[in-house]
């Protein structure tokens, strides 16, 4: 049996020597159903890397550094109520070899083939995770990005494979968790649409793709206008999270937006990354502790799905 690393310093050396170490700590790794207790998910989110995004409010390397970047994730994936994590392949396997996903929720990213500031950005190829590796690995579930900018022909393409990826998670019983968005191209860039109607149609197209939604889940983002959230939510069936998203120095506020969100039958958890693990004011344990005291007591102990 290959050694784990008993430090984020150690890591390099055991890739060199062991790689093996990967898929062994995969295969010991303790699992855990998807959702217990409260009956909600408190997932931290790490895939933002693999797509050319670094910037964290107004520094633009902030999550450049590896090694600081994992060690963030295991104090948040270390405090009470954390669930588990979203991330690249690149990511997960540092965080198998740390010891750092027993017993917790893993979910692989599955597209970030689109390149922030690219010209083919929202043509969102498949580079990451495929169904068969998140099966192989014992992972619980995928996450895709779906953004649609109806002037761009390569939301079409994106359209297409996602559907297809949704079939295959279901084939092998694995959820996916499911990101849409309606987007525009504004100088040069891509920007997401969160007025109400927007959001509603965009959750309404990713419900409908793929021959089937038993394993569907959205990861929804908050409206622009947080008390049309109800409105919105209505427009399916699926569970959801919501997507915690960049919110800077308004950390309060955003908290406020999510704690009412959260109140919403069909939501049933949150998704937060950078504005978790790079706070305004650098404290990790005590941003993650406030978004998990959001959603609630644990009054559902002794359920699971």
């Amino acid at each position: 049996m290959s050694p784990a690393a008993s430090r984020v310093s150690d890591l390099v050396d055991l890739r060199m020597h062991h790689p093996e170490a990967v898929a062994e700590a995969a295969a010991r790794r303790a699992r855990r159903p998807l959702v217990t207790g409260r009956g909600r998910l408190m997932i931290v989110a790490a895939d933002h890397p693999a797509r050319g995004s670094l910037a964290v409010g107004g520094r633009e390397l902030a999550m450049a550094n590896r090694f600081e970047l994992l060690e963030r994730l295991c104090l948040a994936l270390s405090r009470p109520g954390v669930d588990g994590v979203l991330a690249t392949a690149d990511i997960l396997d540092d965080l198998l070899l740390l010891g750092a996903l027993e017993n917790k929720v893993v979910i692989g990213s599955m597209n970030r083939g689109g390149l922030v500031g690219a010209s083919f950005e929202l043509d969102d190829r498949f580079t990451g995770h495929r169904p068969e590796d998140l099966a192989r690995l014992g992972f619980d579930a995928g996450k895709l990005l779906l953004r649609i900018d109806h002037q761009d022909p390569g939301s079409l393409d994106t359209m297409h494979t996602t559907a297809r990826a949704i079939d295959a998670m279901a084939a092998h019983r694995l959820p996916v968790f499911v990101e849409p968005f309606l987007c525009r191209r504004a100088a040069g860039r891509v920007h997401n649409d969160l007025s109400a109607a927007a959001v509603s149609t965009a959750i309404a197209i990713a419900s409908g793709l793929a021959g089937t939604s038993a394993y569907t889940w959205l990861k929804v983002p908050v409206t622009e206008k947080p008390d049309e959230m109800a409105r919105v939510m209505e427009s399916s069936t699926l569970p959801a999270v919501l997507l915690g998203g960049e919110v800077g120095d308004e950390q309060d506020a955003a908290y406020e937006k999510w704690r009412a969100a959260l109140r919403l039958p069909t939501v049933r958890g949150l998704v937060v990354g950078r504005s978790l693990l790079y706070p305004a004011d650098g404290e990790v344990a005590a941003a993650v502790d406030t978004a998990v005291s959001l959603l609630g007591p644990d009054t559902t102990a002794g359920e699971g799905t």
